[in-house]
């Protein structure tokens, strides 16, 4: 290789490995200030810049959906999903029960307004009412075997089950108010028909029912009282209570 005109030193501009890239060409290959910031942002502190190590932005950093396995869609992080409780047989073992408790009741209100199955029918049922005290035999005959009917379907359909309820634990209290004067003291298991368990069990049904809903089995399945009664229905079943001894007071 030839000495150049500078005693064996090369030129600034000249390089053994080939032609360098110019300033232009430097200038083209510099990052974008898009991306790591302007030359501002540069310091001898940090190599990035002080705006490298802040918090990033939401531009920067989106969180990932949270798929809810019940709606089947995308749900923003944090968003809380309903989800869906399995009750199993519940709602069908709640169905049983109503159907059970309201058949029994539809069966007496018939016995009591028609006489079927060798019921004492509105007559025989008026007797008694009269025999017991009450001011207003026939009335209460008719509105008490019908209201043990209109009761009884409406718990086995599910329907205003609350109210239903109330009614029977109201016709009941005066059942077993009727049976306790028949025989004074408590007479629960009495060998006669004095025994007040049959009507003691009735109240205890409708009140449970009351409690838990009649299940989504039912004509009021959407409601809120179908699957989680509270205040009102509690307030209904207080109310049929109250109309039960105040019928028993100052309906005699």
């Amino acid at each position: 290789m030839a000495d150049n005109k500078n005693g064996g030193v090369p030129d600034a501009g000249s390089s053994p490995y080939g032609t360098q890239p110019d300033e232009r060409t430097l200038e083209m290959r510099r990052p974008r200030e898009s991306y790591l910031g302007s030359d501002d942002d540069f310091d001898a502190g940090t190599p990035l810049g002080n705006d490298a190590y802040a918090a990033p932005t939401e531009q920067m950093y989106r969180p990932e959906p949270v798929y809810g396995a019940e709606t089947g869609g995308a749900v923003a992080a944090g968003e809380r999903t309903p989800v869906k409780v399995r009750r199993g047989t519940l709602d069908l073992g709640l169905f049983v029960l109503r159907a059970a408790v309201g058949a029994i009741l539809v069966a007496h209100g018939l016995q009591k307004l028609v006489g079927l199955w060798n019921g004492p029918g509105l007559d025989g049922f008026e007797a008694l009412l009269r025999d017991a005290g009450y001011r207003e035999p026939a009335v209460l005959a008719i509105v008490g075997a019908v209201g043990e009917i209109a009761a009884g379907a409406l718990l086995v359909l599910g329907l205003l089950t609350p109210f239903a309820a109330a009614a029977i634990v109201a016709i009941m209290i005066n059942a077993v108010l009727f049976e306790h004067e028949l025989e004074p003291g408590v007479q629960f298991f009495a060998a006669e028909s004095s025994g007040f368990e049959f009507e003691a069990l009735l109240v205890a049904c409708a009140v449970a029912i009351t409690l838990t809903g009649p299940g989504r089995i039912a004509v009021d399945g959407r409601r809120g009282w179908a699957t989680r009664p509270f205040v009102g229905s509690f307030t209904v079943l207080l109310l049929g209570v109250a109309a039960g001894v105040c019928l028993w007071i100052f309906g005699r």
